[in-house]
């Protein structure tokens, strides 16, 4: 398995490789939403928080471990979305710590963004993606399962968040012979979509 950080952009979303041109613009995006943080996340990405998650995504990307994304949607860093956990012996890795503001939510940036990514990593020699999502975030569960990713199974107390809380997390995966069906069916999805102006 091969994969080098690169843009990666459909009619819907741009994925840039995380860069200091994009650092404010993805801060204040993050601060558009502080219950989600610190509801949902293992991490913080409020406050002086960003600048330390910034730091220790910048420190993995170097190390070759993750490959993070800026979300940029209207021209702006709206979000962002990580591969994690990248294992080229196994042809495995996550897609995770994603975020979008509010605004995107519901539309077609998420399934746009998974289809960029699961083309990535597929194409990039990938056998297997996984998600892990915390329990208690049925819009990530739902939206994970409506990629059509298989539920492996829950681990119990599996992380202590930033707020202290034990977080249970639900693992789900594609596998490559899952992947043609996958993409079909974002692809019918997205097609549902107008082009935005």
């Amino acid at each position: 398995m091969e994969l080098t950080a690169q843009v990666l952009e459909d009619r819907f979303v741009r994925l840039e490789p995380l860069a200091e041109a994009r650092k404010d613009e993805l801060r204040a995006a993050c601060a558009d939403d502080p219950d989600t943080w610190n509801r949902l996340y293992p991490y913080s990405m409020l406050g002086e928080a960003f600048d330390v998650q910034w730091a220790r995504l910048a420190k993995e990307a170097a190390a070759g471990r993750t490959i993070p994304f800026c979300v940029v949607a209207g021209g702006r860093a709206r979000g962002m979305t990580t591969c994690l956990a990248v294992d080229p012996p196994n042809r495995s890795l996550e897609i995770g710590a994603t975020y979008y503001a509010p605004e995107l939510r519901g539309g077609p940036v998420n399934p746009a963004a998974k289809r960029l990514l699961l083309g990535f990593a597929f194409d990039g020699g990938a056998s297997r993606v996984q998600f892990r999502v915390d329990a208690l975030n049925a819009r990530s569960r739902a939206a994970v399962l409506k990629l059509g990713a298989v539920q492996e199974g829950i681990l119990r107390q599996d992380r202590v968040t930033w707020t202290g809380r034990v977080r249970d997390t639900v693992v789900f995966s594609i596998l490559r012979d899952e992947w043609p069906a996958v993409k079909a069916r974002l692809d019918a999805r997205l097609a549902e979509f107008m082009v935005p102006q």
